[in-house]
């Protein structure tokens, strides 16, 4: 064969063959565009807590289930929270099986917050994905099902039965979904050898197993004191208790976290504790119309001043350090006569007038040197004047 010939047909094999690979590198391609797609598609289902579309959810893994040729059963542990359980039949089921649990509900979001919409499930350029539940753990529950799916192209097939869960609840304690599964007929005929669940999410390639789960302690600490009007300094305070108990906990935070960041130890091997929120303060009706007159922002600290309030913002600054103070309300105090805003003046005797009489009473020294004049008023003769300064 002359050399044209046999030129021309290696040239037709490489071309084969640069057309085969471009083939298989665009199915790699299309196949991972799918897995993103439906994993999107998982995302964008609310199940936010405390109001997650639960049945949604199960619907679409179900749809998944079906493709892959999964036994599916769903349960109801509790009315409105179902349980999806999915079957891989092993060729020897009598042997322990594996579990593989998820849950479906995330937690809740503020939106101002987020760069997309995290109901939006937004992929940028570089190839991230906005959204809730993307870590913790819709993305774990699609990766099971995924991974199935690429063995079953493989033709691969398992010796023990596979199961993937997918329990509702695990955001608010998991009691009506992974606790009444484990405590049920169902769980026990299942004959699992090992349950796998979610761990934490790696920043590099690498993926971690873990093997141990630390215990969670979830306190409340309810702290009591005094009541009391917000123009008086009390021992003993309730916010003073509570700050005492705070501050040790604080402590034994920064120990465990300066363990943590000098190395050779695991986050696991570690304490950790974080104050989730603080409530205080005691209904009351004059609170309710203080809510309803400033849009539901009562005062978080009542203060009362006897500074100029310039000295007033230059002290805050130097107090408040890296955090965000709003006043809900700063009251100038102005003398009868228009004069200036608080001003420091030495002690003088303040004259206090009778709301019933309009008689002075007496002089009233304050106890304060650096007080300022001040008109009282009182509801009767025999009440004694009060002074806010």
């Amino acid at each position: 064969m002359a050399s044209g010939g046999w030129r021309r047909i290696l040239s037709f094999a490489m071309m084969s063959l640069l057309i085969l690979a471009l083939c298989i590198l665009s199915a790699a391609a299309d196949d991972g565009e799918a897995i993103v797609s439906r994993f999107q598609e998982y995302l964008r289902i609310d199940t936010v807590q405390p109001k997650p579309d639960y049945y949604k959810a199960v619907d679409f893994i179900n749809s998944q289930a079906k493709s892959l040729s999964l036994e599916s059963q769903t349960n109801e542990f509790v009315k409105g929270k179902p349980h999806l359980l999915l079957k891989w039949v092993g060729s020897d089921p009598t042997l322990p099986a594996i579990l593989l649990n998820s849950h479906t509900d995330v937690v809740p979001f503020e939106e101002s917050k987020w760069t997309h919409h995290p109901l939006h499930a937004h992929m940028d350029n570089q190839g991230d994905i906005y959204a809730r539940g993307s870590q913790d753990m819709k993305c774990v529950g699609m990766q099971y099902i995924e991974a199935i799916r690429k063995l079953q192209a493989s033709g691969f097939h398992p010796i023990r039965s596979v199961y993937l869960s997918f329990v509702p609840d695990e955001e608010i304690g998991g009691h009506d979904g992974a606790e009444k599964f484990a405590e049920s007929h169902l769980f026990k005929s299942l004959n699992v050898g090992i349950v796998l669940d979610e761990g934490l999410p790696s920043p590099s390639k690498s993926y971690r197993v873990f093997y141990g789960e630390r215990s969670p302690w979830w306190l409340v600490i309810k702290a009591k004191g005094p009541p009391g009007h917000g123009a008086k300094l009390y021992d003993n305070s309730a916010i003073e208790n509570l700050l005492k108990s705070i501050e040790s906990i604080r402590r034994f935070r920064a120990s465990q976290f300066d363990l943590l960041k000098a190395g050779g130890i695991a986050e696991g091997h570690v304490v950790s504790v974080n104050m989730a929120f603080l409530k205080a303060g005691t209904p009351s009706p004059t609170l309710r119309q203080f809510k309803r007159k400033h849009s539901g922002n009562p005062p978080a600290v009542a203060a009362r001043l006897s500074l100029p309030l310039n000295l007033v913002d230059s002290r805050a600054e130097d107090i408040i350090n890296e955090m965000q103070v709003q006043s809900s309300e700063r009251i100038p105090v102005v003398q009868r006569l228009g004069a200036p805003r608080v001003e420091s003046k030495r002690s003088k005797s303040i004259p206090c007038i009778s709301a019933q009489s309009g008689r002075k009473e007496k002089n009233h020294q304050s106890t304060s040197s650096e007080a300022q004049p001040i008109t009282g008023f009182k509801p009767s003769q025999t009440h004694h004047c009060l002074f806010h300064s």
